[in-house]
């Protein structure tokens, strides 16, 4: 399997809802990195902490929360997705899109490192009361 169908995978898990699937592929010392000004901004270490900080929030705090990815870009070891972010925000009611970059990187099959590009402004608008 390339790096770009691993990827490819993880968005189709996410898409479904499948955890599995989107933590098959990662290393144990994954580093995940949301984007500064994002509501989980941070670095995460390992699948357990991304679920924790940053999947089992969207899922609790967001209603339709997608990210839908329109193209890819592959090279060596890096895939960068292009796409974008949408839903709805529980606590404000209020909905968004954004527009996101996400860099992957592989090593030996394994998703070693991601890192989140987006519009913060666009999401905290939803974010704001």
């Amino acid at each position: 399997m390339t790096n770009a169908n691993i990827i490819k995978a993880l968005y189709a898990g996410f898409a479904t809802g499948d955890m599995p699937a989107i933590l098959a592929d990662m290393a144990p010392d994954i580093e995940w990195t949301e984007a500064e000004g994002y509501p989980y901004a941070g670095t995460f270490r390992g699948p357990q902490a991304i679920v924790d900080g940053v999947f089992t929030r969207l899922a609790t705090e967001w209603d339709g929360y997608r990210a839908i990815p329109d193209r890819y870009v592959s090279a060596g070891e890096d895939v960068i997705a292009l796409g974008h972010y949408s839903g709805t925000y529980k606590a404000t009611g209020k909905a968004f899109r954004a527009p996101f970059v996400h860099a992957w990187t592989l090593r030996n099959g394994r998703i070693v490192r991601f890192v989140q590009y987006v519009d913060t402004v666009v999401v905290q608008r939803a974010l704001a009361d």
